[in-house]
């Protein structure tokens, strides 16, 4: 991946020209504080009114160079959907010179809040215009009472999807297993969550096993379990296990007992006896 200039030698990020010192440092803070805001108010022309025309978008996740003719859709694409919606930043935004550096974190909704992307960007302003942007994005494996570690599976998008691009797919994905709760449906299939959705087939595959590391069957019997969890802690008839179990989208016992165990670490009768000792615990005076 590189992207070339007129006379087709490689465009360096630095230059003679550029000035490093402190008024240089107040015009990129400027310039890269509009930015940030434009972006925030998902204003799609004002972003694009401070790219520079020699404009070079290195995506290092998708391995991806974009010039200006380029971005406006990639910006439609990858805006927030919600006014007032902005990114966890984890660092403050750090400007020296002509170079802005901006640290945030995307989380995968469907993760658990184990997943998420690390994202940074290097911003290089140039006669007050965004002249070069790397950026860069790595799955991230948030380890409960231990520190974070990079997840072992490559960070690469093969799908033209950026780590904004299937942030949203993982909370568009969610959005709608809760709302429309298609789970229930115990023929429920690929092409059909991809054809509700408006995402490809292999767009939801591609965040499901590469990202958040389950097939779609695994995926979609977890949110069965997890709808049957809340009728039995809601009080339905817990001698009833097996029915409920039907009625939240498995097509087999079999799978039920497996997707069962594998999230609970235990077998429903036993799930059921704590529920019921917890019961009798809660009613004593």
């Amino acid at each position: 991946m590189s992207c070339r200039d007129a006379s087709g030698k490689l465009a360096g990020m630095h230059n003679a020209d550029f000035p490093d010192d402190a008024q240089q440092t107040e015009r990129t803070r400027a310039t890269v504080m509009r930015y940030h805001y434009s972006w925030k108010d998902r204003d799609l022309d004002a972003v694009m009114a401070l790219y520079h025309p020699d404009i070079q978008y290195h995506d290092f996740f998708q391995q991806r160079c974009m010039g200006f003719a380029e971005l406006r859709e990639y910006v439609r694409n990858n805006l927030p959907r919600q006014p007032g919606e902005a990114l966890e930043h984890t660092d403050r935004i750090r400007i020296d010179g002509h170079t802005a550096f901006i640290q945030y974190r995307i989380s995968l909704h469907g993760s658990g809040g184990l997943l998420a992307f690390r994202t940074g960007e290097a911003i290089t302003v140039r006669d007050g215009l965004i002249w070069r942007i790397h950026e860069y994005a790595t799955l991230m494996r948030e380890e409960r009472e231990l520190s974070s570690s990079a997840d072992s599976r490559p960070a690469l998008s093969r799908l033209g999807l950026s780590a904004r691009q299937l942030g949203l797919l993982a909370q568009d994905l969610e959005d709608y297993m809760q709302r429309a709760q298609a789970y229930l449906d115990p023929q429920l299939s690929l092409p059909q969550v991809a054809a509700a959705t408006g995402y490809s087939r292999n767009q939801i595959s591609h965040l499901l096993n590469q990202v958040l590391g389950q097939s779609f069957y695994r995926y979609i019997n977890q949110k069965r379990l997890q709808h049957l969890l809340a009728a039995l802690d809601a009080g339905n008839d817990l001698q009833r296990v097996d029915e409920l179990a039907f009625a939240a989208g498995f097509n087999s016992l079999s799978a039920f007992y497996s997707c069962f165990r594998r999230h609970t670490g235990m077998s429903p009768k036993a799930y059921l006896k704590q529920i019921s000792l917890r019961a009798r615990t809660q009613d004593k005076p």
